[in-house]
Order: C-alpha cells, then structure tokens, then sequence
C-alpha cells in the first residue's frame, strides 16, 4: 500500500517543505469544504432507504424461517450470509441515527437508532455516546478511550508485565479480536452495563454513569420481550437457529471493517501537542475499496475517511461526495488484499510512525 499520509520528500530544504505543507494545508481546505456541501438528511431517501432495508430483511428471515420448518436447513444456512449483510447494512443506519446524520429531528433520529437495536443487540445510547468519543479523539494518543479498538504503543507494551502482555496479545490475536470474540461482543457483552478499560490499557479512559446502565438494561429488558414473541409464533429453537449465525456473521463483518478502518500500517497517531482533527481523519481512516455489491451492503461506510471528516454526511451520501472530488480521488486506497495484511499490527511504533506486529518487538 502507498504512504497515507502525505510528506515532504526527504531530501529538500527549507522552503520546499514550507511550499509542500501549505499545498497540502490549501488541499485540506478545499477537502473540508466540499464534504461540508454534502451534510444533511434527505428524508425520502432515508426513509425509503430505511423501509427497504427492512424489508429486505424481513423477506429473508422469513424465507430462513420457511426453509427451516420445511426440513431445508441447507437453504436456511445459505440464507444466513444475504442476512448478514443485510443487518450489517441496517447497522450502518442506526450508526447514522447516532451521528444524528439519518434524519434532520433529532427525536427520530433516536427513535430509529433505539429500535433498530432490537436487531443488531446494540445499546443504542451506550454506543451512541463512545462512538462519538472515538470521533472526536480518533487517532490521539493522548485521548484513547471507549468505542475504538485498544491499541497500545511499542514503548507502553514494552513496560507492562508478562501478565499484562499475556492479556493485550490474547486481545489482539487475530481469531479472538476478528473471529470468536465480535459474536460474544455482540450477543452477550453488550448485555452488561460496564465501560471500563482493560487491565492493560492504564492509558485508556472509562466511561461511567446511569445512562450507561438505562440504555444496557432497558434494551436487555425489550429484547427479551421481543424475542420471546418471536419463539412464541414460531418457536425458540427455530429461532435461536435463525438470529444467532446472522447476529455472529454480521457481527464479525462489523468488528473487521471497524478495525481495518484505522489498524493499516499508514495510520495517522499522534499526542494531543500535534493531532490535528483533519489530519486524523483523512489520513488515520481509510478508503477501504470494496467491490460495488460489498460497498452496497456495508453502506459506503468503506469511504471512512470522508465519514471522519464530516459524520453529519448520511451514508448514502458518500459516494457522491467522493465522485465530486479531485482531491479525495488522489488520495491512497486499502484495497481488500492488502487489508489481509493488517490483520498482523498490534502496536503503534512511534519511533517509525508506523503500525507493526508483535514480532518488531524486541
């Protein structure tokens, strides 16, 4: 993958580099305009948008519910995957109404956050308020909280004790941060009313308070009731069979594209006396290049980088902004290949600017 962030070249002097930090100074700008023309809910599109998806999504559970009942449990395995991506898609959604990005009343906007919650097993409120900690210190390592994926420094690691590192590299490992623990994270994690940092993240801030509890229990509580109807009509275990593996598929897609959003060898770290927001934005989330039916179903969210710099822009706005840029479109892309790669970083070098792997420690 190409350099993210943009630099001087090594061998230029004073007045180059002058000339090069105000290109990409005047580049920013003009970035940071244009995103800011695509800002605001079109309320036919999202509510047609929102209507659809769940139609979608509701034809093929009931299919899945169908095939079941019928003896063809192959059919109902194959369907799980279209379902997935549907629930990642109406995740998208609730994430906008988080942003207050998906309709202009602030009212609906929580409304259809919290109700879409019964489908994705996600405390609307609870995640609402740690994703916006992780926009507003995004790539700060001075600021490193809630809502982000843990990530500790060469030097941090370094001090820790074998115990502590025992814990950071189990969390990091790809199987358990990408694989087996997005299903638990999802399905039962969420179900406990706790936000405090790992033992091994003494730099990271908690989150306390009642709201934390509100949006955890009141969603337990509607869960129960909603799920319950669902088994009464047709059954707990058809049910079971159908909403676990699409909750875990979904959930293990979500937890890689939140990752490979800001874990790329390239991303943009830094401490508070030099993060800069734009800067984090553009440089430290990616434009992760899907094919066209994979960006549909993750619902733009791939042009992450425009997401960061200006999360008031609704997801079906996206693209448009990036088509209708110059300056955007020079910028690098992650392809999917090359994302592969990343699934090795677990440590912020800062002696190299880079991400690295544990076994760059020495």
């Amino acid at each position: 993958m190409a350099e993210y962030e943009i630099t001087a070249p090594p061998a230029c002097d004073k007045s180059e580099v002058s000339d090069s930090r105000s290109h990409e100074d005047a580049m920013l700008s003009r970035i940071v305009a244009h995103c800011n023309e695509f800002r605001g809910a079109s309320l036919p599109r999202s509510a047609g948008q929102l209507a659809l998806n769940l139609a979608i999504f509701g034809a093929i559970v009931a299919a899945m519910y169908a095939s079941l009942g019928a003896g063809f449990w192959p059919v109902t395995i194959l369907l799980t995957i279209p379902a997935a991506g549907m629930l990642t898609r109406i995740f998208i959604i609730q994430h906008d109404c988080g942003h207050g990005s998906y309709f202009k009343s602030r009212r609906a906007n929580h409304a259809v956050g919290w109700a879409l919650s019964l489908l994705t097993f996600t405390p609307y409120g609870f995640w609402r308020d740690a994703h916006n900690r992780h926009h507003a210190g995004s790539g700060n390592l001075t600021r490193r909280g809630m809502g982000g994926v843990d990530t500790l420094t060469v030097e941090e690691y370094q001090r820790l004790t074998p115990f502590k590192k025992g814990l950071y590299k189990f969390y990091r490992n790809p199987l358990t941060l990408l694989i087996s623990g997005p299903p638990i994270y999802f399905i039962l994690l969420q179900r406990i009313p706790i936000a405090s940092p790992m033992p091994y993240s003494e730099v990271y801030h908690g989150m306390k308070g009642p709201r934390i509890w509100q949006s955890v229990m009141l969603l337990n509580a509607a869960l129960i009731v909603f799920y319950a109807a669902l088994s009464f009509f047709f059954g707990a275990l058809a049910t079971l069979v159908v909403f676990l593996p699409i909750v875990s598929l979904a959930g293990i897609a979500g937890a890689w594209l939140f990752y490979i959003q800001h874990q790329y060898e390239e991303a943009y770290w830094r401490p508070q006396k030099e993060w800069d927001y734009n800067r984090a934005a553009l440089y430290g989330s990616s434009h992760y290049a899907l094919p066209p039916a994979l960006q549909w179903f993750t619902g733009n969210i791939g042009l992450h980088h425009i997401h960061h710099l200006c999360s008031l822009i609704p997801n079906y706005r996206l693209q448009e902004c990036y088509e209708k840029s110059p300056d955007l479109q020079k910028l690098p892309k992650l392809t999917f290949v090359d994302s592969l790669k990343s699934a090795r970083l677990a440590l912020w070098d800062e002696a190299q600017g880079r991400m690295v792997g544990f076994s760059a420690v020495r």
